[in-house]
């Protein structure tokens, strides 16, 4: 069994330099939502550093709302909006002699990705515009990872280890008592169910199935720190063998 073990990071939040050496895929904040050129530079360093495979993790231009408020913009803008934070966060990368490896939409974004086809394929188009070759994270059975099969796009299906799921397949809203896992025990056995039995429990207690090639970890949790240690620990237990998905 072989798994990807990706954080959000380059967000400001001051905890990335700890958490990376659990992972084996970055997403950096591209400047709209969070961070900017100065903390890209440092985290595509420290991706380097870790042997961590880079990725881009664009979002909605929020910094206001921390880039989780859905904006109402045609899908030629959000084409434009993608590929404008890919070429800002490639070009930083080029400079250290490296390139982007994979796409994970942020926060609002990748919900409406997720359920609308029409965002979902604006944003898949425009990775693949950008690269042909970069794989696009998406959550696991959404619209995000169709559209992008549709136009032969790299998918990697992803499950968070923190996030409670409803009955179709949803995270459960933030807005929503019980959508964050706060316990670590609780976070690594979801975890290990998510990639060994390919099933997750709902917060309704109903059992339904998943497919899970790259698990989450939100680099702002309370305790990402902890998590991302503790599953990393927990997978290599089980004989996982961590490794970012290839290209």
């Amino acid at each position: 069994m072989i798994i990807d073990l990706n954080c959000d990071m380059g967000e400001g939040i001051g905890n990335d330099e700890a958490i990376m050496p659990f992972i084996t895929s970055v997403n950096i904040a591209c400047g709209y939502h969070a961070g900017n050129k100065e903390i890209m530079i440092k985290t595509i360093r420290l991706a380097l550093h870790y042997n961590v495979s880079i990725g881009a993790h664009p979002s909605f231009f929020d910094r206001e709302n921390f880039g989780r408020i859905e904006k109402n913009l045609s899908d030629s803008e959000i084409f434009d909006l993608i590929l404008k934070q890919l070429k800002l966060l490639d070009d930083l990368a080029g400079n250290y002699g490296t390139k982007l490896h994979h796409v994970k939409p942020h926060g609002a974004l990748y919900n409406l990705s997720a359920n609308n086809s029409s965002v979902a394929k604006a944003i898949a188009s425009a990775v693949k515009n950008f690269d042909p070759h970069l794989i696009l994270f998406g959550l696991s059975g959404s619209q995000s990872i169709h559209q992008a099969k549709k136009i032969n796009l790299k998918t990697a299906s992803e499950v968070f280890a923190d996030r409670t799921y409803r009955e179709d397949g949803s995270l459960t809203p933030r807005s929503q008592a019980g959508a964050m896992i706060e316990n670590a025990e609780e976070a690594v056995k979801q975890a290990l169910q998510m990639i060994q039995s390919k099933t997750v429990n709902t917060i309704s207690g109903k059992k339904i199935p998943i497919d899970a090639e790259t698990i989450c970890i939100h680099g702002d949790g309370k305790h990402a720190v902890q998590f991302a240690q503790l599953i990393h620990e927990a997978l290599k237990k089980e004989g996982i063998k961590l490794q970012s998905n290839q290209v």
